[in-house]
């Protein structure tokens, strides 16, 4: 694997934060990210419910506004999108198909894609039965 210095990165975020409001008090979602993600890297998102992970990710996809912050992408033309974990899946695709929707539906899905997406989760279903995490009802791929 290449040095990281020498790989092209794709996505800066310096300090990034984000402060919800009510009439009362301010909420930091995000406080101070700072992240570097390099082309064909994988990364993960991972902790507890309530710690900002899908406000990241709707802050990257131009969903929801950062309270402060630098966001830069190396190629204007990156799209960003997600797929919630909850009641957003289609019940008659696997896991793997509900994944690469987005991608089906603009029409940018060949084997490439297939193979990364597919890799990805065999990767998942390695770590789960690492950690003894028990199997999801639904097939994976």
């Amino acid at each position: 694997m290449k040095n990281l210095s020498t790989r092209n990165k794709i996505l800066t975020i310096k300090n990034l934060k984000k402060n919800y409001q009510d009439q009362k008090s301010e909420v930091k979602a995000i406080d101070n990210l700072t992240l570097d993600i390099y082309e064909k890297e994988f990364i993960s998102i991972v902790g507890p419910s309530g710690c900002g992970k899908s406000t990241i990710l709707s802050i990257l996809s131009a969903l929801e506004e950062k309270s402060g912050g630098f966001i830069y992408f190396n190629n204007p033309n990156i799209k960003v999108g997600y797929m919630l974990q909850n009641d957003s899946l289609f019940p008659w695709k696997t896991i793997l198909e509900n994944a690469l929707l987005g991608l089906e539906i603009i029409c940018t899905i060949g084997d490439e894609e297939v193979s990364r997406s597919n890799n990805a989760f065999i990767n998942i279903k390695k770590i789960n039965q690492f950690y003894k995490i028990e199997k999801p009802n639904k097939s994976i791929i």
